[in-house]
């Protein structure tokens, strides 16, 4: 079984206008609103690769159960940690010009009892689990040692696998961590600077190896040169294909899922990141969806090719 945790839930509201215009009434063209989240866009991509994937983590009264009816839909089996207050509701209005507004509401607090109630759930799960996931920004006024406190009540034979950026990072990698997975962006905010050769991304890599992680799969998509992963030794380099890009939701999560599977499958690392580009790219072609259609990632994955840097 896979246990993903789920820190941040959000639920994401797209809507398209015909011109954006302050002040006035808006008519809005299409809507579609998304119920999603690192961890959770994770569990549904794992469960269409026919994964056995179990969700938890925090979830708010107000506005969250709906996240569940979507999580049994996709047949991922479920237990969270409920909370007063509200998922945060990011807006995101796209108007014909393909000018992007995106107003984003803050997240809810979660309180010490609660915090301690998660990671005795994560124990409970993860002591039957063969791997744990954690990835997702933290509630307001965490700290970000609650990664480190997470991977800490996971049993050390289960394989751990973070996706997350900065202080969270550097705490979860304490409790050494199989694989990583930022993007450049997180990269470079997590190493405190820029990234401009090819030598600074290996060492980069090589730093965050050095503090606990076995593998680093960096998404290079900010410069549309797909991604590379590497365990400090070894170096593979992976482009994407060209593909219609049908929603900005779900990549990273699509990417995470289908390299765990891989990895879980006892894949290679070229396999790990052969799957992981193949899950990212076909995210992004689904429109309403938070994952990739399986169809749709085999295809991908057929045409895509890894050589080593």
């Amino acid at each position: 079984m896979i246990l993903t945790v789920c820190l941040s839930p959000k639920i994401d509201v797209n809507m398209e206008v015909d011109n954006l215009s302050v002040g006035k009434t808006n008519n809005i063209i299409n809507k579609k609103t998304f119920f999603t989240g690192n961890a959770v866009n994770i569990a549904i991509g794992l469960a269409h690769l026919n994964a056995r994937v179990f969700a938890t983590g925090f979830m708010y009264e107000d506005n969250g159960a709906q996240f569940e009816r979507e999580l049994h839909k996709e047949g991922v089996s479920y237990e969270f940690v409920w909370n007063k207050g509200r998922v945060s509701e990011n807006y995101k209005i796209v108007d014909r010009r393909s000018m992007l507004t995106e107003i984003s509401e803050e997240s809810s607090s979660v309180s010490a009892e609660k915090q301690q109630e998660l990671l005795n759930l994560v124990s409970k799960f993860s002591a039957e689990s063969d791997c744990v996931i954690v990835s997702g920004a933290l509630p307001k006024g965490m700290k970000a040692d609650f990664y480190n406190q997470i991977l800490s009540v996971v049993p050390q034979n289960v394989v751990k696998i973070v996706d997350a950026e900065g202080e969270r990072l550097i705490q979860a990698l304490k409790c050494g961590v199989k694989l990583i997975k930022p993007n450049l962006e997180e990269f470079e905010r997590t190493l405190k600077r820029k990234i401009t050769s090819k030598q600074e991304l290996m060492n980069g890599c090589c730093e965050l190896i050095d503090k606990g992680a076995e593998y680093v799969l960096l998404s290079l998509g900010r410069i549309k040169m797909g991604a590379v992963i590497t365990d400090g030794k070894k170096t593979y380099h992976c482009k994407s294909i060209n593909v219609a890009k049908n929603s900005t939701i779900g990549a990273g999560g699509g990417m995470v899922a289908a390299a765990t599977y891989a990895l879980l499958k006892g894949g290679s690392m070229q396999d790990i990141l052969r799957c992981g580009i193949a899950g990212g790219t076909a995210a992004v072609t689904s429109p309403d969806s938070i994952s990739f259609a399986k169809k749709k990632y085999e295809d991908i994955l057929s045409s895509l090719t890894v050589k080593e840097i």
